[in-house]
């Protein structure tokens, strides 16, 4: 191919309840591979503030700015101990928490029509991608109800355009410990950031593969 194949890599910004969101790490560590599978390839990254808002105003200048033929997108699900790599996307909105400008939907589904949509088979490769870095990695039928379910809808349904991307992915992943502190005696093990680049890499990688036989 004589143009570089474009992947998109996004994560979001502190949101109430969350005043460290580690996937802004994850993201910028990303982005700062440099390895030969990854020769041809144009990384680009964004972290979405935590509004409805910035999703809708920002994911389309994005694809209009980028061209990206695939959008790997992390969010965190601090609730949750292992890697979650999400099926679908659910037509489902909270109305009960707002978002980080204090805003709250109006209504409990994003659009008319269908339940969910789903992001793709797959998902079921980049979910072994993950497995094989020895994390604990888990599908995941139910993104919420919040802005991570939210941009999963928005970002599947740009792929319904001719100039949308080919294929889409989102990961939750685990709320990780600050500054290296030691884990206390008995406590279960709390997934490392270092531990989540491994995995967020061999997804890349994975979506990378994955993208160039979409394209050719």
């Amino acid at each position: 191919m004589s143009e570089k194949l474009r992947i998109l890599i996004t994560g979001f910004g502190p949101f109430p309840g969350a005043p460290f969101n580690p996937t802004q790490a994850l993201v910028a560590r990303l982005l700062r591979l440099r390895r030969p599978a990854l020769d041809g390839v144009e990384l680009s990254g964004h972290i979405f503030p935590v509004t409805y808002q910035a999703v809708d105003r920002e994911l389309p200048q994005l694809l209009a700015k980028y061209r990206p033929q695939a959008v790997l997108m992390f969010g965190l699900a601090g609730r949750t101990a292992h890697v979650r790599i999400e099926t679908r996307a659910r037509n489902a909105v909270t109305t009960r928490w707002p978002d980080a400008d204090q805003t709250r939907a109006r209504k409990g589904s994003i659009a008319g029509g269908a339940d969910a949509v789903m992001f793709g088979p797959h998902t079921m490769r980049l979910l072994r991608a993950a497995d094989s870095t020895g994390i604990d990695a888990r599908a995941s039928r139910d993104a919420g109800s919040y802005l991570c379910n939210y941009l999963s809808w928005r970002a599947i349904e740009a792929t319904g355009g001719d100039a949308g991307p080919r294929l889409v992915a989102f990961v939750h992943i685990p709320l990780i410990a600050r500054g290296g502190a030691p884990r206390r005696k008995g406590a279960p093990h709390r997934i490392t950031l270092d531990e989540l680049v491994d995995a967020g890499e061999a997804i890349l990688m994975e979506m990378v593969r994955l993208t160039r036989r979409k394209i050719t």
